[in-house]
């Protein structure tokens, strides 16, 4: 399956109409937002000083807010009751041993970002996100992995939320359905998630 071009928007590589086509679809069903944050990426869930959950992407980046989107697909209802899912980060400077685990815990959200790209109509790259690195990281091994796990989802479905996004932002990038009718679309659909 592949996805055609992208409907000519003016607003289709901005941030902000991501976020609000994310939030019109999950603030009133699962009190979770799309925030754009600063330097470093950060889930963080509804506690006594805010009401909602809030995926905070880096720097206004759309690829950012993508892969954020995505980690919260996969994350179960126990995950995001925790900040940042419950996991451990170790940024760049990994060993082999370290990013060997941090590619193994990638491969199923990049996919899923790798399939909500191509529903915005935009080119996706795999992360191996290990800059400052003492250790040769195999991009192209790690690109396969990602590919092939995209494809088996391509084949058995995306998780039930990463699905409502799949094919909302298909309807909305691709279809140029408007933010209403994506919604009226969707919300049946996400009202009977978890």
């Amino acid at each position: 399956m592949t996805v055609s071009m992208p409907i000519d928007r003016p607003d289709a590589d901005n941030p902000s109409t991501l976020i609000g086509l994310f939030n019109a679809l999950f603030m009133p069903t699962m009190r979770t937002e799309l925030v754009r944050g600063a330097d470093e990426p950060l889930y963080r869930p509804a506690d006594a000083d805010c009401a909602t959950h809030r995926i905070i992407f880096a720097r206004g980046y759309f690829s950012s807010a993508l892969h954020e989107i995505s980690h919260w697909c996969i994350a179960g209802y126990e995950r995001r009751q925790r900040e940042d899912y419950g996991y451990w980060y170790i940024p760049d400077g990994r060993n082999a041993d370290q990013q060997h685990a941090f590619e193994q815990v990638e491969v199923k959200p990049q996919a899923v970002e790798c399939l909500l790209a191509e529903a915005c109509g935009r080119v996706f790259h795999v992360s191996v996100d290990n800059l400052d690195g003492h250790v040769e990281v195999d991009r192209e091994a790690f690109t396969q992995k990602v590919k092939a796990q995209a494809e088996q989802y391509r084949q058995q479905g995306l998780p039930p939320r990463a699905q409502v996004l799949f094919d909302a932002f298909k309807d909305f990038y691709i279809n140029g359905l408007s933010l209403d009718d994506v919604a009226k679309k969707q919300l049946p659909i996400i009202s009977t998630l978890r």
